[in-house]
């Protein structure tokens, strides 16, 4: 395994139609040439490296597993039941390690066979045609259960699909299941699901990180080929950096909300799992846009990101010349471990050999942000819960009285993480204290928006770790909270301020039968997703030494 302070080296080459990033401002002129790979990955995965193997070995940059999937039915090499095939059978070998879903599709190899006929007819496919997609089980899906991992919606099968499923479907996608969840999002482990543990590929005595740990599970697994999570304080990128795959959370409106479990309203956004940045893009552009049942919907263009971005034989030497890199310093101080530190510190020092400027950037409010989203997350959550009576959906008690039945179905159907948020927000809005809490978090909140903006001002992008630690032991911090609210540090800022950011894989820590994986963190403006990708998916091509492939996959 890679030393955790050991740079890592660059695999880079001067070559034609070089790409300048200019220093002020930061425009992405358009790419002049096609997105193509060095090689399109097998889908069958190769074995995990030992770490001794990890610190000598080359490692090509990751490919496009949802290109490869449309070149493969393109040229009849194989057929999209043959691919479907393949995944559900790694789900089943690995699903009883990891439980990352909570329900499988029955008809996924059907919607494959429907496949074949659409490519032997000609018929035009879409960008998603013949992917297996899975969906975190808080985003409504008509043809299965979803209960936002709460024994209160245990028998709720919704009547419509969320509009990002929506999309999914219509961009060919195949919806494969419904991945595993804290309860309605509200935790940081994947523990505190009514239902099971997940558990990490990297090693299965730890946490995959929450509340989207079923969904990176399943990507980090290659039980599916991408996935959807939500984000309201981290969700999507913290499991990301556990599970050490790409996580991207959209600026706040880019993607529809419909369909998706309430939370807290003013943060929750849906955001996408990839094993590579490519991957990550297309499943972005497929469920982004205005969408007029969510109100709160941006109508802001939406780009089609990934052929923007450029492939590692069409880079030159310093492919981010002139880019602004602000490393974080309320992110770097005590608190985060040593490892974590280091492996930054070396994707800060490999961004600075691209070509980019990096320098130290103070946000004051940083350390204010995390108790001032817990009062606002909670005290959103404590309004929004309030839906779950046992009356209209979902489980409910047997009482004699409205007032019994109300109290008895909440306190049997939801768990003990969520009745503790909804009495925290329902003290913090209470007469006497509205004003010490909530309208003080509301005041906090801005001032975060504004030392965010002066920051980009000043920057192109931001970098902090996605998260403190790597992935811990499983229980290790349930007699905890505080601890494990601490987690969420790196990213509750972000979702305060409605921006968007993206976390890449970027080294590894001490820890399991091979490493645990580190995740970057790139904070972009509201609406610049673009960038981000661009940047990781230059940075994820050029970082050596690494392949993140989880060791349970060269065991099933």
């Amino acid at each position: 395994m890679p030393s955790p302070i050991q740079n890592p080296r660059l695999l880079l080459s001067h070559r034609c139609l070089p790409l300048h990033f200019p220093p002020n401002p930061f425009p992405f002129p358009p790419n002049p040439c096609r997105l193509v790979h060095r090689s399109a990955a097998a889908l069958s995965p190769q074995p995990a490296p030992t770490p001794a193997s990890q610190n000598l070995a080359i490692a090509a940059p990751p490919s496009s597993e949802i290109l490869s999937i449309r070149e493969s039915l393109l040229s009849r090499r194989r057929t999209a039941a043959e691919i479907a095939a393949e995944y559900l059978d790694r789900l089943r070998r690995t699903e009883p390690q990891l439980r990352s879903f909570l329900h499988v599709s029955q008809t996924a190899m059907r919607e494959a066979g429907e496949v074949d006929r659409l490519v032997e007819s000609g018929a035009e496919l879409g960008p998603l045609t013949g992917v297996l997609v899975a969906v975190k089980d808080n985003i409504c899906t008509a043809d299965m259960p979803s209960t936002g991992g709460s024994r209160i919606l245990g028998s709720y099968r919704p009547a419509f699909d969320a509009t990002a499923v929506r999309r999914l479907r219509e961009a060919g996608a195949i919806i494969v299941g419904k991945t595993n969840l804290d309860e309605f999002g509200m935790g940081s482990t994947t523990e505190g699901s009514g239902f099971q543990v997940t558990t990490n590929p990297w090693d299965v005595s730890r946490v995959p990180g929450g509340s989207s740990g079923g969904s990176a599970a399943a990507v980090s697994a290659r039980q599916c080929v991408v996935s959807l999570g939500s984000d309201t304080g981290g969700s999507v990128r913290q499991p990301a950096s556990f599970c050490g795959v790409v996580g991207m959370k959209p600026t706040y409106g880019r993607v529809s909300r419909f369909g998706l479990m309430a939370y807290a309203s003013s943060l929750d956004v849906i955001g996408c799992f990839g094993s590579s940045v490519v991957d990550t893009a297309i499943l972005l552009s497929a469920i982004s846009g205005h969408d007029r049942l969510d109100a709160t919907s941006s109508k802001h263009e939406v780009s089609d990101y990934a052929p923007q971005l450029v492939s590692l034989d069409h880079l030159e030497s310093k492919p981010l010349k002139g880019l602004r890199v602000g490393v974080i310093r309320e992110t770097t101080g005590e608190g985060v471990d040593v490892g974590v530190m280091s492996s930054v510190q070396a994707a800060a020092s490999h961004l600075e050999q691209l070509g980019s400027i990096v320098t130290e950037v103070s946000l004051p409010s940083f350390s204010l942000g995390l108790p001032a989203y817990y009062i606002l997350a909670s005290s959103e959550a404590s309004s929004n819960l309030s839906r779950y009576d046992g009356v209209r959906y979902g489980y409910q008690a047997a009482a004699d009285e409205l007032s019994s039945l109300y109290g008895d179905s909440r306190a049997n159907g939801f768990g003990p993480e969520v009745k503790m948020r909804i009495l925290m927000g329902t003290y913090a809005l209470s007469a006497g204290y509205y004003d010490a809490y909530y309208k003080r978090a509301q005041q906090v909140r801005t001032l975060v928006r504004k030392s965010f903006k002066d920051a980009l001002d000043k920057n192109d992008i931001l970098i902090s770790p996605a998260a403190p630690s790597a992935a811990y032991k499983i229980g290790e911090k349930t007699n905890d909270p505080l601890a494990m609210y601490a987690g969420d540090i790196m990213t509750v800022n972000v979702n305060l301020a409605g921006l968007p950011a993206l976390v890449v894989p970027c080294g590894f820590v001490e820890g399991g039968p091979a490493g645990l994986p580190v995740g970057l963190q790139m904070i972009g403006a509201a609406f610049h997703e673009e960038k981000l990708l661009r940047v990781g998916h230059i940075f994820e091509q050029t970082l050596q030494n690494y392949r993140f492939n989880p060791p349970l996959l060269a065991e099933s």
